[in-house]
């Protein structure tokens, strides 16, 4: 079964592929199938905003493959919860992180260690070739850094401090950081929710699990 997914993000789709390798899905992205969707992100929460995307691609798609798209971003509690579903656009899409996480540092710069608590958060959506919509959200916790560490990763990563591994998810492995992140989080709990839809055991493989289901069973 070949999963679409809908992103243009070349350090997202690394990511998605590690997540998802071994998984029985052929990975493509709608690059890839040459659709070219850039819906406006009006919703109001992650899960909204991944829901726009995955049935923007879903709509200009044959209808034979699972959509699926994520919405993610970086919430920070001594800001409100900033900036949230505005991460990719925080500053503008064309301010580059090194300038946006300077930004963040400098409004954390008076934030005491006990409220410098923060959290990565990702929703997947995914419609079924049947139309079906499912949505799934998870999280990674963490703090606000004091100064921007680390090669790896991508975006807010360097000022984003992991308590258990006393770094930030920016000088971890990329295998270690997909273990425990909310984009690997969410996309492993999609496959799982996918396969309950076809009521097999989840240990079987996610393709012979959709292949195996009646449209039915993804109805409305």
């Amino acid at each position: 079964m070949k999963i679409i997914f809908a992103t243009g993000n070349r350090h997202k789709l690394n990511e998605i592929r590690e997540i998802m390798d071994g998984c029985g899905f052929d990975i493509v992205t709608s690059k890839d199938e040459g659709i070219a969707a850039d819906p406006e992100e009006n919703g109001e929460t992650f899960e909204e905003n991944a829901l726009i995307k995955a049935r923007a691609v879903y709509d200009l798609s044959d209808g034979k493959a699972v959509v699926m798209a994520d919405d993610s971003g970086l919430c920070i509690d001594a800001l409100g919860g900033e900036p949230g579903i505005f991460s990719a656009r925080f500053m503008g899409h064309d301010t580059g992180y090194d300038i946006k996480n300077a930004e963040i540092l400098r409004r954390m710069e008076d934030v005491p260690e006990e409220r410098r608590s923060a959290r990565f958060v990702c929703a997947v959506a995914a419609v079924l070739p049947s139309g079906r919509e499912v949505t799934v959200c998870e999280a990674m916790e963490g703090r606000i850094a004091h100064s921007i560490a680390g090669g790896n990763g991508f975006g807010y990563d360097p000022v984003f401090y992991l308590p258990e591994f006393g770094r930030t998810s920016a000088e971890i492995s990329e295998h270690s950081k997909n273990l425990i992140s909310h984009r690997g989080k969410a996309i492993r709990h999609m496959l799982a929710v996918l396969s309950e839809y076809c009521a097999l055991d989840p240990q079987q493989k996610h393709s012979a699990a959709l292949n195996g289901c009646h449209e039915d069973t993804y109805r409305k």
